[in-house]
C-alpha cells in the first residue's frame, strides 16, 4: 500500500481516517505526527495561519495506547484515535492551559476536564491541542477583530490569509480544520461563534440546543445561550461528533431538559434525498439587506439547489427580526457565569472574579488592551445576582421575540421544517431561545471568500437538521481545501 502523507490530510474526513486504520496504512500515533507536522508547516511557517495554542504534550502517547487498546479489543466507536483540537474555553484537566485567550489565565491549568473533554476520552478520540480564538470568546470589547487574542495573536483565514475575515469566536477552531491540522475540532457559541467561522472556512458547524451537551468545564458568557459543537469538514462527521457529546450531565440542569430528547447516532437516516418533501422558509426581509451583492447571489443560487433537491421554498417574514439584536442579557449574565468558573479553578488562577480580570488587564495594558474591555466593564457595573429588573425584562423579551413571535410562529404558519439563512446572519434570532442550526459550504467568492447556508429549526431538532444539510451537501459537494503554500 502507499504510504501516507501529511498532505492526505488536508481533506481527510474521519470516515477516512477509520478506513486508513482498517487498512492498516497508519496508526493514530503515526495520524499525530503527521498532523503536528501540519501544524509546524502551515501554522508556524508558511502562511503563520496562528489557529494553534497549544499542543498535547501526551498526545503522541495517549494515540499509541489507542493503537494498543484497538488491536486488543477493537475500536471503541468511530472517533477512535481521531486527532481532535479544543477551543482554548473548553477546559482540560491534564498538562494544556485553558486560558479564553486572556492573558490573564495563559498559566492557569484547569482542576479537572470540562464533560466535552471527559466525553471526547470517552470516545477515544486524541485531544491534539488548544486552538486559538476571540479573547473571552469576543465577549469583552467593542471593536476587537475576530480571531485576535492578547495571549494568542491573530487567527488568519487559510482561503485568504490576511484577507478574508475568520468570523468569531471559534476561529482558530475553524481555521485549524480548514487547513487539515486536525480531522475536526469542537468550538462554543453564545450568537454566532460557531456558524460564523463555519461558513467563513467552508466548514460544517453545528450549533446546538443549549443544554444538548453538558456546558460543565467552559469559560461562560451566558447560560441563557452559550453551547459547545463540533466544526468539520463534512455533515457526517459533523454528525458523528455530535452524538459523541450528548447526554445527561447532573453538574449542568440545562442537560435535564434533553433527557429522552438527545440521540447518540446522528448518522441514522442520512440520505442524498433528505430535502425531497419538505418545506423550507427563507426570511428575506431584515437579513437579506445586511447581505453583500455576491453573497445575496448565493442565497438565490442555494434556493435554487434546494428546489431541485426536492424542497418547497417559501419566503417568510419575522417581524421581531430587526428587535433582537439586543446583548443586555449577555452583560447581566458574563458576570455571575464567569465569577462562578473562576470559584471552581480556585487558587490556580491568579484571577478569580471579572473585577480581578479587569485590574488586571488595565495593569498589563500594554499588551492586554489593545482593543479595550468595554464590555467587561459594563458587566462589572451589575449586581452579578441577576435581580435587576432590567435582566429579568429582558431575557423575557428576548424569548418572546425570538421564539414565540420569531421562529415558532414563523414555522408554524408556514408549516416549516427549517428556516435558512446565508452564513451567521440568521444567528441571533436562534441564540437567544437556544434553537439549534447548522450550517453547510455553499460556494465561494470570486476571491475565493467562502460563503454557507444555515438551516434553523426548534429546540432538539438536530436529527432534522442534520438530515437537511447532509441532502445539501451530497447534492451540491461545493467544499474544495485550501491552497496552502509553505
Amino acid at each position: 500500500m502507499t504510504a501516507l502523507t501529511f498532505k492526505d490530510l488536508a481533506n481527510a474526513t474521519i470516515a477516512d481516517i477509520q478506513d486508513w486504520f482498517d487498512q492498516g496504512r497508519i496508526t493514530s500515533a503515526e495520524l499525530v505526527l503527521l498532523y503536528l507536522e501540519r501544524i509546524a508547516r502551515f501554522d508556524r511557517s508558511g502562511p503563520r495561519l496562528n489557529s494553534v495554542l497549544e499542543v498535547n504534550p501526551d498526545a503522541h502517547h495517549i494515540a499509541a495506547a489507542l493503537d494498543q487498546e484497538r488491536a486488543q479489543r477493537g475500536p471503541r466507536g468511530p472517533l477512535h484515535g481521531i486527532p481532535v483540537i479544543l477551543k482554548d474555553n473548553i477546559a482540560t484537566g491534564d498538562k494544556m492551559h485553558t486560558s479564553a485567550g486572556s492573558l490573564a489565565m495563559k498559566d492557569v491549568y484547569a482542576p479537572a476536564d470540562s464533560w466535552v473533554a471527559e466525553r471526547l476520552r470517552q470516545s477515544g478520540a486524541v485531544i491534539l491541542g488548544k486552538a486559538n480564538l476571540t479573547e473571552w470568546a469576543n465577549f469583552m470589547t467593542d471593536n476587537m477583530p475576530n480571531g485576535y487574542s492578547s495571549r494568542g495573536g491573530q487567527v488568519l483565514n487559510p482561503y485568504g490569509p490576511g484577507q478574508h475575515d475568520t468570523g468569531g469566536s471559534s476561529s482558530g477552531s475553524g481555521s485549524s480544520v480548514a487547513a487539515g491540522l486536525a480531522a475536526f475540532a469542537i468550538g462554543t457559541e453564545t450568537s454566532g461563534s460557531i456558524l460564523s467561522p463555519a461558513s467563513q472556512h467552508s466548514l460544517v458547524g453545528i450549533k446546538p440546543t443549549v443544554g444538548l451537551i453538558s456546558r460543565f468545564g467552559i469559560v461562560p458568557i451566558s447560560h441563557s445561550q452559550d453551547t459547545a459543537g463540533p466544526m468539520t469538514r463534512t455533515v457526517l462527521d459533523a454528525a458523528l461528533a455530535l452524538g459523541a457529546l450528548t447526554g445527561y450531565d447532573p453538574r449542568d440542569p440545562a442537560t435535564g431538559a434533553a433527557e429522552g430528547r438527545y440521540a447518540v447516532d446522528y448518522t441514522l437516516g442520512l440520505t442524498p434525498e433528505g430535502l425531497q418533501g419538505v418545506r423550507i422558509g427563507v426570511p428575506r426581509g431584515g437579513f437579506f439587506k445586511h447581505l453583500k451583492p455576491w453573497q445575496q447571489e448565493f442565497m438565490e443560487q442555494a434556493i435554487s439547489d434546494l428546489k431541485r433537491l426536492g424542497a418547497t421554498v417559501v419566503d417568510v417574514e419575522i417581524p421581531t427580526a430587526e428587535d433582537i439584536h439586543d446583548f443586555t442579557v449577555l452583560v447581566y449574565e458574563f458576570k455571575s457565569t464567569l465569577n462562578a468558573y473562576l470559584n471552581w479553578l480556585g487558587d490556580r488562577s491568579p484571577v478569580t472574579s471579572l473585577a480581578d480580570v479587569i485590574a488586571y488587564n488595565e495593569a498589563n495594558a500594554e499588551d492586554c488592551l489593545k482593543y479595550g474591555q468595554t464590555h467587561m466593564l459594563a458587566a462589572e457595573e451589575t449586581s452579578g445576582t441577576l435581580t435587576e429588573p432590567e435582566y429579568i425584562r429582558a431575557r423575557a423579551r428576548d424569548l418572546e421575540l425570538a421564539a414565540h413571535q420569531g421562529i415558532d410562529r414563523a414555522m408554524a404558519d408556514e408549516r416549516l421544517d427549517a428556516l435558512a439563512f446565508c452564513n451567521n446572519f440568521g444567528a441571533g434570532i436562534a441564540a437567544k431561545p437556544g434553537y439549534p442550526s447548522i450550517t453547510v459550504p455553499a460556494g465561494y467568492s470570486p476571491d475565493n471568500e467562502p460563503v454557507g447556508i444555515t438551516f434553523t429549526a426548534g429546540a432538539f431538532e438536530e436529527a432534522k437538521l442534520i438530515r437537511l444539510a447532509y441532502a445539501y451537501e451530497q447534492g451540491t459537494q461545493h467544499r474544495k481545501p485550501p491552497a496552502l503554500a509553505e
